[in-house]
Parts: structure tokens; C-alpha cells; sequence
């Protein structure tokens, strides 16, 4: 009986708050180097929430066709040179592969956040000639793989997750799946946001779970004593993803890891006495994986910054894991909580994370709160040989996601 064929990641793409590609980023990670700031695209004096990880160093017209720049949204803009850098990293050119063997499946919650709300201004302020055709599209969620797909001409399976920030855990996992059944045989996965905008802030503050203290260096502080909310951010990631015996046929100069697990749970209405998901998602991603806890070297946490959010996630590990029995950590303190790109995020990063054998840091947290069985890794990085990393994901109305990635080979 032959084995099952591995999905594996070849290229990753990354723009994210404290850095612009994968190399950037990662050294930023592993400096402790935040980016989250004051809110400076526009004056946020007037809202509640005055903190966010924004994406400023990001120039679109060095990265993208000029003919581009009018018809996307910064969220798009983004995944596109994300994707451009994800292939060339991997060292694949589309033209020289089937088309319909290639597919493209990412995530997103917003859409085109920005580019909405400035077609509508334009709307009530000018008049409806006035604004573009391109808000037809450009404001979509399913907006960033259907422009990746067109721009490399990938006509394999393609599709859009929508769960929130568990979605880039979701979108990489159907990809894998997509892979060993062989309806692909590479797929471009992982999720971009963008909606610090002044409408797109509006949209989020009514959930309650944004910190409101404008203090950059102290608005994100998962699993801490103080922890108060969390500070929204924008940017992602892309992977590309391969079959393995097709990435070692063609001779793929690195391969970073693969998905060997997955599973994704819903919780139960709020006040039901059936228990939460996410213990439930750990156990069958590892069984997916056939991977028994004590071999999980790592866990890129959710760390969604609120007490009780933070404290189920930590009774969850304990549960699966045993009490403070696994490193923990959560990088996206410098970045702020990406939604459907920080999971993307948080997987790239746990893949760079068993390349260089390092565990990055938790930034911000100080004082873990008590009666959390946590072991965090705070403010440097951790030297550790990693093989195997959990990545969690929940997403705002009950998503959790758990993804199992491993060392290749």
C-alpha cells in the first residue's frame, strides 16, 4: 500500500505590519520589533480605538502593473506581490505548468475595505458617475483569488474561505486536501486584510473586544493579568503549496514543511452547557496528523486578548497538552490580530519557525495572569529544535481551526 502523497510549502510571501517579505519580517519577529502604532492613515482622535497594525512601508506601484493600482483595494494589492514573492521563492513560473493543475484558495472576512468606503464617499459627496466600475469586484472577499488566479494564469480549483481569522488555517488546509486527491498539483493559500479604514474600524469596534487604550505598547497584551482587548491589524500571508513527489520531481530548492493535519470545529450557542470547540479541533488535527501531543514542540497560539477568550484557549492546551507541557507562543502581539491573515501569517511564520529552530517571541505580555497553565514565551526568542508546530485560529461567532505542521523529511 503505497503512502499518501504530502502537501508541501515551497514559497512563502509575507506583508505584514513590522515587515515587507518574508525575511524582513521574520528578523523583525525575532527581534521583538512591534508594529503596532498610533493609527496615522487618517486621524482616529475621534473613535475609541486609537491602536492598530497597520502595513506603512508597503509602495504598490514598485511591486504591481500600474494598470492594477486603480481597480484593487490595499488588501489585494498586498496578497498580489505576496503571491509574486511566494512563487518566485519557490521557484515556480506558472506559464510552464498545466493551468488547470493550479489553483488558488485564500481567505478573507473584509474584503476591500478602503476601496468601499472610498467609492461611497464619492457616491453621497459627487454622484454615481463618479464612481469606478471596479467597486463591482474590488470590494469582495473572494476579490484576492480571483486577481492572483488571473494574474498567473491558474485555472486549477479556486475558491474563498470566510471564517474569520480561523480562515487562512481553513484555505491552507483544503488546499492540502486538494493536493493529495490530486485535483492540483500546486495551489497559492493564505489570507490578506486590510480594513483599518475609518469605515472599516466602525465595522469592527461593536464586537467589544477591542482595546481602547492608546498606548501602542500596551493595547495587546494576550494572556497577561491586564490583557483588555485586542488591536486590529491588516496584512497576511501566501504559501505556495505543492504535492511533495511533485516538488521533488522538479527539484524544489527548499521546502519549508508540510500540512500534515487539520481540523476545524464550530462552539455552541452562548450559554449552552456543551463545551467549546477548540480542545476538540487540537485532538483531531493531531489524530489527522497522526501526531500524539507530547510531540508538538510548539503552539502559535490565538491569543485573542481577552481574559476569558485567553484563559479557554489556555484550559484547551492543559486539557490536550497537560498543564504549562508545550511552548506557547503568539507573535501576532507585533502585528495585532490580522483576522483571516494572521492565521496565514501565524502558519509562515511556524514554518520559519522549524526552518531556523527557534521559537519567536510574545512581545507586550508581561504578568501572566494567575491560573493560567501556560508556558509562554515572553520578550526573546526560545532555541529549540522544531519538528512540529500547532497552529490555533478561533473566529469571531464560534470558528476554531487547528493546523498541524511538520518538518519534511
Amino acid at each position: 500500500m503505497t503512502a499518501p502523497v504530502s502537501a508541501v510549502v515551497t514559497g512563502i510571501g509575507i506583508v505584514a505590519p513590522n515587515g515587507i517579505g518574508t525575511e524582513e519580517c521574520w528578523a523583525a519577529t525575532l527581534a521583538g520589533k512591534s508594529g503596532i502604532d498610533v493609527i496615522s492613515r487618517f486621524d482616529p482622535q475621534s473613535y475609541p480605538v486609537k491602536t492598530g497594525g497597520e502595513v506603512l512601508a508597503f509602495d504598490a506601484s514598485a511591486h504591481l502593473p500600474k494598470r492594477l493600482l486603480p481597480q484593487t483595494d490595499r488588501m489585494t494589492q498586498h496578497a498580489l506581490a505576496a503571491a509574486d514573492w511566494a512563487l518566485k521563492d519557490a521557484g515556480l513560473v506558472p506559464e510552464e505548468l498545466d493551468e488547470f493543475g493550479l489553483g488558488v484558495l485564500t481567505a478573507s472576512g473584509s474584503g476591500g475595505f478602503e476601496f468601499g468606503q472610498r467609492e461611497l464617499q464619492k457616491l453621497w459627496g459627487i454622484g454615481p458617475e463618479r464612481v469606478s466600475a471596479y467597486q463591482s469586484f474590488a470590494w469582495f472577499y473572494a476579490v484576492n483569488t480571483g486577481q492572483i488566479s488571473i494574474r498567473h494564469g491558474m485555472r486549477g480549483h479556486s475558491s474563498v474561505l470566510v471564517s474569520e481569522q480561523a480562515g487562512g488555517l481553513d484555505a491552507a488546509a483544503h488546499a492540502a486536501r486538494l493536493l493529495r486527491k490530486g485535483t492540483l498539483s500546486t495551489a497559492l493559500t493564505g489570507g490578506f486584510e486590510a480594513s483599518i479604514c475609518p469605515w472599516g474600524l466602525v465595522a469592527q469596534i461593536p464586537n467589544g473586544f477591542l482595546n481602547e487604550d492608546a498606548d501602542p505598547h500596551r493595547a495587546y497584551l494576550p494572556f497577561d493579568v491586564d490583557a483588555a482587548g485586542y488591536v486590529p491589524g491588516e496584512g497576511g500571508a501566501i504559501l505556495a503549496v505543492e504535492r511533495e513527489d511533485t516538488a521533488l520531481e522538479r527539484g524544489a530548492a527548499a521546502i519549508y514543511g508540510k500540512i500534515a493535519g487539520h481540523a476545524s470545529t464550530f462552539d455552541p450557542r452562548p450559554g449552552s452547557d456543551r463545551p467549546a470547540g477548540l480542545a476538540r479541533a487540537i485532538r483531531l488535527a493531531l489524530r489527522e496528523a497522526q501526531v500524539n501531543p507530547e510531540a508538538v514542540d510548539v503552539v502559535f497560539a490565538d491569543a485573542f486578548g481577552v481574559s476569558a477568550l485567553d484563559r479557554a484557549e489556555a484550559e484547551a492546551l492543559a486539557e490536550v497538552f497537560g498543564p504549562s507541557a508545550v511552548p506557547v507562543t503568539a507573535p501576532k502581539t507585533m502585528t495585532g490580530r490580522l483576522y483571516a491573515g494572521g492565521s496565514a501569517l501565524d502558519t509562515a511564520t511556524a514554518l520559519l519557525s522549524i526552518r531556523d529552530s527557534v521559537i519567536p517571541p510574545t512581545v507586550g505580555t508581561g504578568v501572566v495572569a494567575p491560573g493560567l497553565a501556560i508556558d509562554l514565551v515572553l520578550q526573546q526568542p526560545r532555541e529549540a529544535r522544531v519538528d512540529t508546530a500547532l497552529v490555533l485560529a478561533r473566529g469571531a461567532g464560534g470558528f476554531n481551526s487547528a493546523l498541524i505542521v511538520q518538518r519534511h523529511g
